[in-house]
């Protein structure tokens, strides 16, 4: 082996060391994706670095802002490990820092992916990606679609970098370039403006996902090898672990009931890919122990159990498998009617009404509750929006996103329920026995 060839295996072996101690002592690398609007590519970018990383062996802990549950799921399948809401409506800042804290713990790089527009929130910039990252005091990686100019960048990025002194920009990563020529020309926006440009990711219709509800389609597989590749190749990532490491007083450890609320219960929770699948991973910890059942497939048991969790997802999609399963609707029915306790959230309400009706016919749910639930496509209409309610002396706060609707007119609620700004909306919550139901999905069960 040649001498020039030992320095450099020498240096990689000390920079492995260097790197592992910077891990045990805690010295974690953190950014934050944003864009100025949706559609930007960030969830392709978060989703690639995620990805990017981990097939270094390194340990990569995802974060969503807001109240998404599909980018979540793609967050999961390419960092093994469950990504996790900050959201500052549903919770407070120091409950926000407690959870970043507690779930990168381990971790060798966080990520928080971004939402919609950076500044946009649901009361100006309340609630918006810029305010968690100002509470977790974390660089902003910004993605900028470039694909329809150059140096007109200029007046956009700076009006983003500049409009709030109290956020730290760590660079910008270009989207959509039209070739390395286009690049060039981008690159002198980011030396005039002296911020760090991060690199690109050229023009690739392949790397565009379809839209489906509230996002992205997480049935569907993207390439994320090319994209991987692709990143690798024309974005300076490892600028992103030695130069983006946290404040280290953000990473203390708060546990138990530190960070979540002291839950003395037993949950028997739905899951499935996509019936009974959005829920919140830190509701899921918060139990004292849950175990997991899949409505399409398998009949509950409810012994040792304190509570039925029913989560919402897209139950209208495989309404065959659930109503084939009767034994598995008769003994849910039979639990509420007994007396079993049961939350009930958006499709795992519409699960426990008398019916789901499509273009395609009629389908029995659960029958719990007297209502029934129209999936045909001329009844579509989006219902979106922060929730807020108050019930037996307890706050409620969650957010609802769906299509479906109740046919004939909309029952009537136990509570009044708000938006964000505290304004009053239609949305009804069902209480029946020991049955607690809504289209909202609900952060503090």
């Amino acid at each position: 082996m040649k001498s020039e060839e030992i320095k450099v295996k020498k240096m990689q072996i000390m920079c492995k060391i260097i790197q592992k101690v910077c891990i045990f002592a805690g010295m974690k690398a953190a950014f934050m994706i944003a864009a100025p609007t949706s559609g930007s590519g960030k969830t392709t970018i978060a989703r690639g670095l995620m990805a990017l990383f981990a097939s270094k062996d390194m340990k990569v802990q995802p974060f969503k802002c807001g109240p998404d549950y599909i980018d979540t799921k793609f967050h999961a399948a390419v960092c093994g490990r469950p990504s996790v809401n900050l959201d500052t409506f549903m919770a407070t800042p120091e409950h926000i820092k407690a959870l970043f804290s507690h779930y990168g713990e381990d971790a060798d790089i966080a990520i928080v992916e971004g939402m919609m527009g950076l500044f946009d929130g649901y009361d100006r910039d309340k609630g918006s990606s810029s305010e968690i990252a100002r509470i977790l005091d974390i660089p902003i990686v910004l993605v900028v679609d470039a694909k329809s100019a150059a140096y007109s960048m200029a007046a956009l990025i700076s009006g983003f970098v500049n409009f709030r002194k109290d956020l730290r920009f760590g660079g910008i990563i270009f989207n959509k370039v039209g070739s390395a020529r286009h690049f060039e020309m981008l690159k002198q926006v980011c030396e005039d403006l002296n911020i760090p440009c991060l690199g690109y990711l050229p023009k690739d219709t392949s790397l565009e996902q379809s839209s489906r509800y509230l996002g992205l389609d997480f049935s569907e597989q993207p390439e994320t090898q090319k994209l991987i590749t692709l990143l690798e190749k024309h974005v300076d990532w490892r600028a992103l672990t030695p130069n983006f490491i946290p404040n280290v007083g953000m990473f203390y450890s708060q546990r138990g009931n530190n960070l979540f609320p002291t839950w003395e219960q037993s949950a028997l929770l739905a899951r499935n890919t996509e019936s009974f699948s959005f829920v919140y991973q830190e509701a899921i910890d918060a139990f004292k122990s849950v175990r997991f059942f899949d409505p399409e497939k398998e009949v509950p048991d409810f012994n040792g159990i304190d509570l039925l969790y029913l989560p919402g997802g897209y139950p209208e999609k495989h309404l065959e498998a659930l109503v084939k399963n009767e034994t598995c609707r008769k003994a849910i029915k039979d639990f509420a009617e007994s007396g079993g306790k049961i939350v009930a959230e958006c499709g795992g309400m519409m699960y426990l009404c008398k019916r789901i009706v499509t273009d395609d016919g009629e389908y029995p749910m659960c029958d719990v509750l007297p209502y029934s639930i129209s999936a045909r496509k001329a009844d579509r209409k989006l219902s979106l929006g922060y929730r807020q309610f108050e019930l037996d002396g307890k706050k409620y706060r969650g957010h609802e996103f769906h299509y479906t609707q109740f046919m004939d007119e909309v029952p009537a609620s136990v509570t009044q329920v708000y938006n964000a700004k505290g304004e009053p909306v239609a949305t009804p919550v069902f209480r029946y026995k020991n049955v607690l139901a809504s289209y909202t999905h609900l952060y503090n069960i």
